[in-house]
């Protein structure tokens, strides 16, 4: 099993999709409970989502799931969100709190350093290359991190999540040019509810690929499960129609980005 699978486009764009892999190497998801072994907190279908919807994107996506060890997390383990609710490198429950190993199942600090050497750093070597590589070529790149989670989780948060919940790191991780050309589609989605900036501002991806003076210009979506599954409960499926509208939406605010990188690229140093 590859550690990540990687495509090499022609675009400016560059797709993430840190949680969609669903692959836990036998000796690890034997020592999950029965809660874990459901694995809720995966970015379902999220890949497929966005197939196709821009033909020239770069995309990354990790392979196995987060539960073994969660690339989109700091590798120090310093929380996204200090204060909050959160789940670590390693979760050591879901996100609703509840434990998903068995006893004496979960890793030790050497494990987990062991894990951070085999999974999170070859994935993010391979996008700081990715990075580099469509920055040269475009003079600018633009790192587009997809997630999605469910839209109702009382650990993590109150009420419900908008379906579109678009992060910036309140204005810091792009220009505002790549900023409303996402929201700006968001908000006038018919039917969705959207926010910048609410409960999630943009992960550790987000906040460390940054570089708007050097021309990396990065922005996540994290998207309400109820804009694409028919429930966010198991078997976890993909609703057709659902998934039908929400593309249309998704295909605008990447094509948005696109049009949007060589002025982006000529305003640069």
């Amino acid at each position: 099993m590859e550690i990540f699978e990687l495509h090499q486009g022609t675009s400016p764009v560059i797709l993430a999709f840190p949680h969609t892999g669903t692959y836990l190497p036998p000796e690890i998801a034997d020592r999950l409970n029965d809660n874990g072994r459901v694995l809720a907190d995966t970015d379902w279908h999220v890949h497929d989502l966005y197939r196709g919807l821009l033909p020239g994107a770069s995309t990354i996506r990790a392979t196995h799931h987060r539960y073994l060890i969660d690339v989109g997390r700091d590798p120090t383990g310093v929380s996204l969100y200090p204060g909050q609710n959160t789940t670590g490198l390693v979760p050591e429950t879901d996100f609703d709190g509840v434990a998903i190993w068995t006893e004496g199942g979960f890793a030790d600090a050497t494990e987990i350093e062991r894990r951070l050497a085999a999974f999170h750093a070859p994935y993010h070597a391979a996008l700081t290359a990715e990075v580099a590589r469509v920055r040269a070529t475009h003079g600018v790149a633009i790192l587009f991190d997809c997630h999605s989670i469910r839209s109702s989780i009382p650990f993590l948060f109150e009420g419900t999540l908008p379906d579109f919940n678009v992060g910036t790191a309140d204005g810091k991780s792009c220009s505002a040019a790549v900023e409303a050309a996402v929201y700006d589609v968001a908000r006038k989605a018919k039917g969705y509810s959207s926010v910048l900036n609410g409960r999630f501002k943009g992960g550790w991806t987000t906040r460390h690929y940054s570089n708007q003076a050097g021309g990396v210009e990065t922005i996540q979506l994290e998207l309400a499960q109820a804009t694409h599954l028919a429930a966010e409960a198991p078997p976890f499926a993909l609703d057709a129609i659902k998934t039908e509208r929400l593309r249309a939406h998704l295909a605008e605010m990447l094509q948005r980005l696109e049009a949007l990188a060589p002025s982006l690229a000529e305003a640069k140093p």
